[in-house]
């Protein structure tokens, strides 16, 4: 089975606590704070591997998690780092955010690696507090939790040419006569399910030839086998269009409807230069069907081929050769997937905001009160008093007040509640 595209569920792992710990030895009654650091949370690395060719073992919606890191312990012992997961995915894997189809990543080298998701950081332990105006601090931090994503991971194949057309036009043929590729071949539509690849040598050169599965009006919107079509042609650099001599459709309305499937797809298919090329010249009609095809193509020059009997194979290599060297590679992914990031340096980013829930209840927002907040481990008097200082000085009572909170209102900050007091 070859699959192509997948969703997968990554999280990383949570970095250890640290630890509140004070020395208490028979000799050393009061050795001070000893509370070790928390290890690091493991990461998740999405790596190119030229071992793994299709996305099979992934086919299922899997998670994969990355360990959590030790809390710290006693003696200033730090906690231990989860190791850090990668991930193989098959050379050509182009991985883009679910929720919102933003491109990520494009592992198109072998080897090539990139982190999806970041192990949180440990947190200090009461040992890294310790100064001179607080000898014996009873404060130590939460390790930063892990990151979670959803992504789709989608194989776009590695092809320098791809063969496209209606199913049953000759596309396997071909391939089979000009490489060393042995694609299943029959008279019947969607004989090709999984894309093929074969290596074309010349004299001086050689370059990877992509069978395709056969394509049908409305398959930019996924049917038939369109949507595995479309997908593994987006690298490629030149098309081979092959259009049927022998089929009862006309030819130059399937030339037409392929060319207006790729316009509509997008990504630039549509650019790429094409060889065209009439297949299964092998009899007087099919000849006389070739010269009115060609006469009606005034935008490109049409190759008459006949794979049984290896006529004009090599000028399509030849011509595909020459279109090669001049040819421009495109991006897999859609331009409009890419933000632009423009940093104003006279605005700050808020800390947070404060939103009312209802008549008596306050909800605190906010990605950087939200990660302090679980960075201060509340169980000790200090560090809830360090928590309550710090909302104090980002402004949180003054914005309570603008908002009319009275005293005896709930605030919520993610699992914390407290009352509102002036």
């Amino acid at each position: 089975m070859f699959i192509d595209r997948v969703i997968l569920e990554i999280r990383s792992g949570k970095g250890g606590d640290g630890r509140i710990s004070f020395l208490r030895e028979k000799n050393r009654p009061r050795g001070g704070p000893d509370g070790g650091n928390g290890g690091r949370g493991g990461s998740v690395f999405l790596r190119a591997s030229k071992s793994v060719t299709t996305l099979f073992n992934f086919r299922h919606s899997k998670v994969i998690r990355a360990e959590d890191g030790e809390n710290g312990d006693i003696k200033n012992l730090y906690g231990r780092s989860a190791k850090d997961i990668y991930i193989d995915l098959p050379i050509g894997s182009v991985v883009f955010l679910e929720e919102n189809h933003q491109f990520v990543a494009d592992l198109n080298e072998d080897g090539k690696t990139f982190m999806i998701c970041k192990g949180g950081r440990g947190g200090r332990g009461n040992a890294c507090f310790k100064n001179s105006r607080n000898k014996a601090p009873k404060i130590a931090e939460n390790g930063l939790p892990g990151e979670k994503k959803r992504i789709i991971v989608e194989l776009k194949l590695l092809a320098d040419v791809g063969i496209i057309g209606f199913p049953s036009v000759g596309k396997s043929t071909f391939i089979s006569c000009t490489t060393n590729c042995k694609a299943e071949i029959g008279d019947y539509d969607f004989t090709t399910l999984i894309p093929n690849l074969g290596v074309v040598k010349t004299d001086d050169s050689s370059f990877v030839l992509a069978d395709m599965p056969g394509l049908i009006e409305g398959a930019h919107l996924g049917k038939g086998l369109g949507l595995n079509f479309l997908r593994h042609i987006e690298r490629t650099k030149v098309l081979i269009h092959m259009v049927d001599m022998e089929s009862s459709r006309d030819p130059y309305e399937d030339y037409l409807a392929i060319n207006e499937e790729l316009r509509k797809y997008g990504m630039h298919l549509i650019d790429r230069p094409q060889v065209v090329v009439a297949s299964k010249v092998d009899s007087d009609e099919a000849m006389a069907k070739y010269e009115e095809f060609k006469n009606k193509v005034t935008d490109n020059e049409v190759i008459p081929i006949s794979s049984l009997s290896n006529f004009n194979l090599d000028k399509v290599i030849n011509k595909c050769v020459g279109l090669l060297k001049d040819a421009k590679t495109y991006p897999i992914f859609d331009e409009s997937d890419k933000q632009e990031v423009v940093f104003d340096l006279d605005k700050q980013e808020d800390t947070f905001e404060i939103k009312k829930i209802n008549e008596n209840t306050y909800q605190i927002l906010g990605e950087r009160v939200i990660r302090t907040y679980h960075l201060i481990n509340i169980s000790e008097d200090e560090g809830m008093l360090r928590l309550i200082h710090y909302l104090d000085k980002i402004g949180v009572d003054e914005k309570l007040h603008e908002l009319g909170a009275k005293n005896g209102d709930t605030v919520k900050l993610e699992d914390f509640e407290f009352e509102y007091f002036e």
